[in-house]
């Protein structure tokens, strides 16, 4: 017979409620982490996460709640609380600009050290001796993030990738066994933040829990083994990836409520109205053949004509485009008629007989040709 054994939480936060005033930024949030897990935070911008964070690590003192580490309450005092085993990196970036890549992780050590004031100014036996084992665990971290090579860098000369691994580093020198992730591949292209995924899953292969709040949600997704969303510092669901995925409150909050007559509600109607009733291909086709069965009815009514193909070009230009159909049957009359009219009254007499109704009696040839003398006179 197999017995399974319970998760062992590492962090319980319950009830944590945290206001400024008037605004309450987080309420009534509960959340565990269990050994060897990663946990996602995520949720919209102004959701409380940062301040659930700065709750979690005694940088904010709840206003209500409580949070306890491995069943102990926690102090809120930052360094109690790095001290039982809690560490963290921060949105924005907070390395020491001015000292070595390796002094960094240094900084971290301290809360692993025992050494104090006196031995540090006499720097006698016991000083030397934890030193020498801070600087070769700090060169350990430095090999797993892959900066060994940079350990007498100035900080702040790094990249900005590796300065975000570097924070990771100087978090784990103070071997916690939680550790919490504000947004750590924020302004990652995608190669730094596939480097960043597998790092996070090498550290809980060391046996330390992950609590990440991250934006990017492939990446979330892919990482973790539960997600809980926060939305208007409320928890609003917890559960797997798949789970907060199809949660429809979850994509609600993340692309907004739609509201009763948005606009494209009025056009989807007509579209599922015409899909129904079945005459959209009819409406789309009948302009077309109607228009297929006019234009080559106009083309051939002056088969007598093929040598002339410009004087029916001509009697478009003289008169208008919808008579198209008249002017080809009968070339001669329409360019006859208006200079009857006018040439008589307007023009010499000799004009005149150019366009009488006699002359255009006579044969095609005769008539096409004298009609383009009377046109170009």
């Amino acid at each position: 017979m197999t017995t399974t054994t319970a998760p062992s939480p590492v962090l319980e936060a319950t009830g944590v409620t945290m206001r400024f005033g008037g605004l309450t930024a987080v309420r009534n949030v509960d959340l565990t982490v269990n050994a060897g897990e990663i946990v996602g935070l995520i949720g919209p911008n102004g959701a409380g996460k940062t301040t659930f964070f700065n709750c979690l690590t005694g940088l904010y003192v709840p206003t209500e709640g409580k949070v306890a580490y491995k069943g102990t309450v926690l102090p809120p005092k930052p360094h109690l609380v790095t001290s039982a085993g809690i560490a963290r990196t921060f949105q924005n970036i907070r390395l020491f600009a001015n000292m070595t890549v390796l002094e960094n992780v240094l900084v971290g050590r301290h809360t692993r050290t025992k050494e104090g004031l006196w031995s540090a100014l006499l720097r006698g036996p016991g000083f030397r001796k934890a030193e020498a084992a801070s600087r070769e665990r700090a060169m350990e971290l430095l090999e797993f993030i892959g900066l060994e090579h940079k350990a007498d860098h100035l900080s702040r000369n790094l990249p900005y990738g590796e300065q975000r691994k570097l924070e990771i580093a100087r978090a784990m020198a103070s071997e916690p066994g939680l550790l919490l992730l504000d947004e750590p591949t924020a302004g990652m292209n995608p190669q730094e933040t596939r480097a960043t995924e597998d790092l996070v899953f090498a550290i809980r292969d060391r046996g330390i829990a992950v609590l990440v709040i991250e934006h990017d949600m492939r990446f979330i997704f892919n990482l973790s083994d539960r997600v809980a969303c926060l939305v208007q510092g409320e928890k609003l669901v917890e559960g797997t990836s798949e789970v907060v995925q199809g949660d429809e409150r979850v994509i609600a909050a993340y692309l907004g409520t739609p509201f009763e007559g948005a606009p494209g509600d009025e056009e989807l109607a007509e579209v599922e109205a015409a899909e129904a009733a079945g005459t959209a291909p009819a409406t789309t086709t009948t302009p077309v053949t109607e228009a297929a069965d006019t234009t080559p009815a106009a083309d051939p009514t002056e088969p007598t004509e093929p040598t002339e193909p410009t004087e029916p070009t001509e009697a478009t230009a003289e008169t208008e485009t919808p008579a198209t159909t008249e002017a080809t049957k009968t070339p001669a009359t329409p360019a006859a008629d208006p200079t009857d009219d006018t040439a008589d009254e307007a023009t010499t007499a000799p004009e005149a007989p150019a366009v009488t109704p006699a002359d255009a009696d006579e044969p095609d040839a005769h008539g096409s040709t004298t009609s383009k003398e009377g046109n170009a006179q």
